[in-house]
């Protein structure tokens, strides 16, 4: 019969470690060592921001850490074990979406929109939400049309078979007539 039993030592040093990180001593030190140096040390604690090199650090749960420019984007990409709203459990399969869009989960997003029908500003709600994606939909559309009004000067094209075609037909005067109807069209959809 097999023995599952750990037959590593642990080393003084490393259990002392362990000590303090389940203390929440992050600084502290395990060992003393003697050596020169001619960098006067600074002693830093947690939370503490400092530029070396150009290079921003800080030390983050006893780990010292590169802050960075995509640190804050990388918070919202991740995805938490709990809800910073109710605290509760996180469920993958439900809350990652709504997580993403209003940073709490699914359930807290139910309690919100039960909230606002319960005090009759749901109307309200779903007419702002409506129209904050339009917006989004209208800013594209334009940002694209303008880009193609532009380009409509170049009026050759490249085939995949490598074949320059001149295309007539298509002026600016049609795509600001489309244009116009287009945004027309898009603000008509937003709700009052």
């Amino acid at each position: 019969m097999k023995d599952n039993v750990l037959k590593k030592e642990f080393k003084e040093k490393d259990v002392q470690r362990l000590r303090n990180l389940v203390t929440k001593k992050y600084g502290e030190k395990i060992s003393t060592s003697v050596g020169f140096t001619n960098n006067i040390h600074e002693v830093y604690v947690e939370g503490d921001i400092w530029e070396i090199d150009g290079k921003k650090w800080t030390i983050k749960d006893g780990i010292k850490q590169n802050v960075t420019k995509l640190d804050k984007a990388r918070e919202t990409i991740n995805f938490p074990l709990f809800c910073p709203a109710c605290k509760k459990k996180m469920k993958p399969h439900l809350d990652k979406k709504w997580f993403q869009l209003n940073q709490h989960c699914f359930d807290c997003q139910i309690d919100f929109e039960t909230h606002l029908k319960t005090s009759g500003q749901w109307q309200t709600y779903q007419k702002k939400v409506n129209n904050e994606g339009l917006e989004g939909v209208l800013k594209d559309f334009e940002d694209w049309i303008n880009e193609e009004i532009q380009n409509q000067d170049n009026q050759s094209f490249i085939t995949e078979a490598g074949d320059v075609e001149k295309w007539v037909g298509s002026n600016k005067n049609v795509l600001l007539k489309q244009k116009e109807d287009t945004i027309n069209f898009l603000q008509s959809l937003k709700k009052d």
